[in-house]
């Protein structure tokens, strides 16, 4: 497989290389495979038990994608044990190539129409209390997905009325109305990844920008005051403390509500390595940071990710609220 590039105005060094389905893959040509041990914080063993293989055949018999699969996330063991899936809609390719991420990069298909229906009836089989769907980037929808979201969302309530719906959506940039379409179909929790600090997004997250991811954010709290909003930082790639504080003071402008902060893993050699594994006593720093900043909620450890444990944090974030206005 040969490394190339993908598009002249958003690679700055990133290529792709082709997967066995033709779609390809974030590398880069200059890039190696991290030369740093994993801490034993960071070693998690994935065990294939009963319920896990619950989890797996109900996703099948579905024809459904997981970002827990596609994103290689480390806690997948633990959270199919307990049937907990994040639903990835709209396909497993996506239109982006951001250095971080294991997700595969091409020209995705179109749109499956009965896709809604069936995450839907997934999530009811699974019996989920709250469910987290996420996708793909589709810059080539002229609404960018935002649509699929909102008929999953209606698909979700008429299955599963008593389930809370969380949604982790991609930027929507440059699609005039998106956020818009998606508040409106009335999620409990939009969720927007910022990912990594400003300075590192020419190389880390090159087809986004800091600003507007931001601003999505603040226009999500905007068009509904009810909304958690909620959203997430990688650490390890390079980034310094103070950048990650200022961060911080950018989301809570924002008006963000939950912060997670997780310890980048570099999926393949591929991928961008990592520059060093932060300690669990400076997430636990990072933490109190985030909660004197103003934050609602916090999850701040070595193996957080966005939909870890989401449920029982959403369950939490009412009863703060609850509690805060009395």
């Amino acid at each position: 497989m040969t490394a190339h590039n993908i598009e002249k105005s958003t690679a700055h060094d990133v290529h792709a290389y082709e997967t066995p389905d033709g779609a390809t893959r974030a590398a880069s040509a200059n890039r190696k495979s991290s030369s740093l041990e994993k801490p034993r914080w960071i070693r998690v063993k994935r065990a294939e038990t009963d319920g896990y293989l619950k989890t797996l055949a109900i996703v099948r018999d579905n024809g459904l994608h997981t970002v827990c699969e596609e994103a290689a996330c480390p806690n997948i063991g633990e959270c199919w044990e307990k049937q907990h899936a994040t639903m990835m809609i709209m396909g497993a390719i996506c239109t982006r190539a951001c250095a971080f991420c294991n997700v595969a990069t091409g020209l995705p298909k179109h749109l499956d129409p009965d896709e809604p229906e069936r995450v839907a009836d997934a999530v009811a089989t699974l019996g989920l209390e709250h469910v987290v769907i996420t996708s793909v980037d589709r810059d080539d929808l002229s609404d960018g997905g935002a649509g699929h979201f909102a008929r999953t969302i209606s698909a979700l309530r008429n299955r599963s009325p008593a389930t809370t719906i969380e949604l982790l959506t991609p930027d929507f940039r440059n699609k005039p109305g998106a956020i818009e379409t998606v508040i409106a179909a009335k999620p409990d929790v939009y969720n927007h990844n910022i990912e990594t600090v400003p300075g590192l997004y020419l190389s880390i997250r090159p087809g986004a920008r800091y600003f507007h991811s931001l601003r999505l954010l603040q226009k999500a709290k905007e068009l509904d005051r009810d909304l958690f909003t909620k959203s997430g930082l990688m650490v390890g790639l390079g980034e310094s403390r103070q950048q990650i504080l200022q961060v911080m003071d950018d989301l809570r402008c924002a008006d963000v509500d939950f912060l997670t902060i997780g310890q980048y893993l570099q999926p393949t050699p591929n991928h961008a390595p990592v520059a060093r594994f932060v300690p669990p006593e400076e997430f636990e720093g990072y933490a109190a940071a985030a909660r004197a900043k103003g934050f609602a909620m916090v999850s701040a450890t070595p193996l957080t990710r966005s939909s870890y444990h989401a449920g029982d944090e959403f369950k939490r974030l009412v009863e703060i609220r609850s509690r805060d206005r009395g």
